[in-house]
């Protein structure tokens, strides 16, 4: 009778192994595709992005964003790479010409219809275990966004059109619609 066999652990090198174009993340050494992201997907991300980047411009502010492909090696081990949509991160000596090592301090991310489970449980652990101070889920398909302030262990649910306050800026707040 053979052993079990042992479950593939792929790591940063695998995904850098990708063919040209072909996006995945990986998660405690799991690889999970990418698909390309939908039209409302890249006009809301375009969107927030562009919003957060203003505000932090007027005010001077030393936290930088960056909007996905991104990135962002959340641990200090080879099996995880992510490419959040939205990452802002305030403690710049994490960031190289690679990416971000470590947690940022703001996540969002644009659900699609495939990959809802993904963002709500998988990556809301990931984010949270490794030190991501607030996590917004984007939903557009349910026109919500669900905000994780893990430093607050607060969890609240806004409504497309409602102000969103953005927890690591006192008195910013944006309108999804």
């Amino acid at each position: 009778m053979d052993a079990l066999s042992k479950e593939d652990i792929y790591t940063i090198e695998d995904i850098y192994a990708l063919p040209e174009g072909e996006r995945a993340e990986l998660i405690d050494g799991k690889i999970y595709d990418m698909a390309p992201p939908s039209r409302t997907h890249q006009r809301i991300s375009g969107k927030l992005y562009q919003i957060i980047a203003n505000y932090i411009d007027s005010k001077g502010g030393k936290c930088e964003i960056y909007a996905a492909p991104f990135a962002v090696f959340l641990t200090k081990d080879n099996i995880n790479y992510m490419e959040p949509d939205i990452s802002v991160i305030c403690d710049l000596s994490k960031i190289d010409d690679k990416g971000c090592h470590g947690a940022p301090d703001w996540v969002i991310e644009i659900v699609s219809p495939g990959n809802k489970p993904m963002d709500y449980f998988t990556k809301l652990f990931k984010y949270r275990t490794a030190g991501v101070r607030e996590y917004w889920i984007v939903d557009y398909t349910k026109e919500m966004v669900v905000v994780y302030r893990f430093e607050k262990e607060t969890m609240e649910e806004y409504s497309f059109g409602e102000d969103v306050p953005a927890g690591i800026y006192e008195g910013f707040s944006i309108k999804v619609q």
